[in-house]
């Protein structure tokens, strides 16, 4: 259980890596998806602080995938090296997705958007937005990957009993 909860805090906090990283260093137009509509406009012309930023920006991003690689994968591979059952590969994957999603929707969009002035101080052309203030502006987006989780846990649970 130790090892699981570890898991979930890293994915946690790689998560949280790859929004900074995407706030500071990339004027990536993907993240602004993930924001209400108003700071969206006014982001839309947002420039990286220094030349190179995107591209220091993509190399920590693509750390942070490889590291939610590499969190499902030894999440996996200490499974099977306890001899784990489907049912407890299923709990594991259950918990640590499920906790990651839960970090997202409560540290990152209720207090990191609505709580903070984090966004701002990188995106300072937003400042005053209402959107700010609009908890649950992405409430389809979040249900619709509640919704997915169940199975991503299930389809890696049967991988990993493959190697069982």
């Amino acid at each position: 259980m130790r090892t699981t909860v570890l898991l979930t805090l890293i994915m946690c906090a790689l998560l949280f890596l790859m929004i900074w990283s995407a706030a500071y260093f990339l004027p990536w137009k993907r993240l602004m998806d993930f924001f209400p509509e108003d700071i969206r406009e006014r982001a839309k012309d947002h420039q990286p602080p220094f030349k190179t930023a995107p591209v220091l920006g993509w190399i920590c991003m693509i750390l942070c995938m490889l590291g939610f690689l590499g969190v499902i994968v030894y999440g996996g591979w200490d499974g099977v090296r306890r001899g784990y059952t489907f049912g407890q590969f299923l709990a594991r994957f259950l918990i640590i997705l499920f906790g990651e999603k839960a970090f997202d929707i409560i540290g990152l969009d209720f207090i990191l958007i609505t709580k903070t002035h984090f966004f701002q101080h990188y995106l300072p052309e937003t400042e005053g937005c209402a959107g700010y203030h609009r908890f649950g502006y992405n409430r389809k987006e979040q249900l619709r990957q509640i919704t997915l989780l169940p199975f991503a846990a299930l389809l890696t649970a049967w991988v990993c009993t493959l190697f069982s």
